[in-house]
């Protein structure tokens, strides 16, 4: 199947500098909808049918999408995809979407607006084609994946329970590879209970909460063994410099390639409460919780279609379990089955060195087409 004619590459990267350009960190809502209206325009025009979810409380809206086919109505294909980002705005004008030889850089182009736009890029090439699909496409824009899908994993499972396969574009694995597995994660809120006193006068009255939670960070981390990985990686307190801290918090991140070394690991975090008659000490509070996604029959059944689709077009395509939590550990664990890192190739993820490898927009668009139009 050649769709030479219909995926032109300037026109796709013009379209992705769009997104890319449509800052949408999680927190702020107003940037998250934005995006949301930009795709939502976006698939309007590509011709699908687009319902706008109202948000969680505090976070920004999704999208549905369908497109025409003569059993639109029923399930078949879910492109699930976020397109919320870690990078605040502003990052534009440290990391602007740019063109450098075979790299394209900006906020979020690999993680993961390059692989969800050229996911849709191809749906609408075998519209073009005149391909005729055994099964209807639908689409999921999700608001708050970056910080573990708090409030609409409850909408993933109900959109996905729905559907017969599931492809999430996230970013790829290193040699063109894709994911059929990935790892159980929790998130921990980290709170350090202090006493206020005067820094200047009455410093030793005090009980500073930042000094708590700075000694209990390198306990946290060094906890750490083969079988589960505990890291900090936020800390916020005090106000005043002339006063001792009464507060501060943290957030953790713990992951584990097997469920029950997580259930373990949590174990171990909660264990790590401790507070005087005074409220004075240290405190974990379990957040999100992705379970491990393992590879099933059904997962490796959808991947070995990926690698015949993906043996036509000449193009290496092997697969492993990997760390880096996605919505699709939610489908995964459901049994559904579900090929994650179908998106750009890229690195730099996260950082102001984002950024992909230009050729992999197109073939990774052939990539979907050939798949999309192979699964029954």
């Amino acid at each position: 199947m050649s769709l030479a004619a219909t995926l032109e590459f300037d026109d796709m990267l013009a379209g992705l500098q769009r997104w890319v350009e449509c800052e949408s960190p999680t927190f702020d809502i107003a940037a998250v909808n934005r995006m949301m209206t930009l795709a939502s325009d976006d698939l309007v025009a590509m011709g699908a049918n687009v319902e706008r979810v109202a948000g969680p409380a505090g976070l920004g809206d999704c999208l549905k999408a369908s497109f025409p086919h003569p059993r639109q109505a029923e399930g078949g294909i879910l492109i699930m995809a976020h397109l919320d980002t870690v990078h605040p705005v502003g990052t534009l004008e440290t990391l602007p979407f740019r063109r450098d030889g075979d790299r394209c850089y900006g906020p979020g182009i690999c993680d993961m607006k390059g692989g969800t736009y050229a996911a849709l890029r191809a749906v609408v090439a075998l519209q073009q084609a005149g391909v005729d699909m055994a099964l209807p496409i639908h689409v999921l824009l999700t608001c708050d994946e970056e910080i573990g899908s708090p409030g609409t994993r409850e909408l993933i499972e109900r959109e996905a329970a729905r559907h017969r396969y599931i492809l999430v574009p996230e970013p790829a694995r290193a040699g063109n590879g894709v994911i059929t597995g990935r790892y159980a994660i929790a998130r921990f809120e980290l709170l350090a209970h202090g006493r206020p006193s005067h820094a200047g006068a009455a410093l030793a009255d005090g009980h500073s909460a930042i000094r708590e939670m700075v000694a209990r960070i390198p306990e946290i981390e060094s906890m750490t063994n083969d079988d589960c990985t505990f890291s900090v990686g936020v800390v916020q307190g005090g106000q005043w410099v002339n006063c001792v801290s009464t507060n501060c918090r943290g957030e953790a991140l713990s992951m584990a390639k097997r469920q029950a070394d997580l259930d373990r690991g949590i174990e171990r975090m909660l264990a790590l409460t401790q507070r005087d008659a005074d409220g004075i000490g240290f405190e974990v509070k379990l957040g999100v919780v992705r379970p491990v996604w393992e590879a099933g029959q059904a997962t490796l059944s959808l991947y070995a279609q990926a690698s015949r689709v993906a043996d036509e077009l000449k193009m290496p395509l092997p697969h492993a379990s990997s760390g880096g939590g996605s919505d699709g550990n939610f489908t995964g664990a459901m049994g559904l089955p579900t090929l994650d890192g179908l998106g750009v190739r890229g690195a730099g993820i996260h950082t102001l060195d984002e950024h992909i490898e230009v050729d992999s927009l197109i073939e990774r668009a052939r990539l979907m087409a050939g798949l999309m139009t192979a699964l029954r």
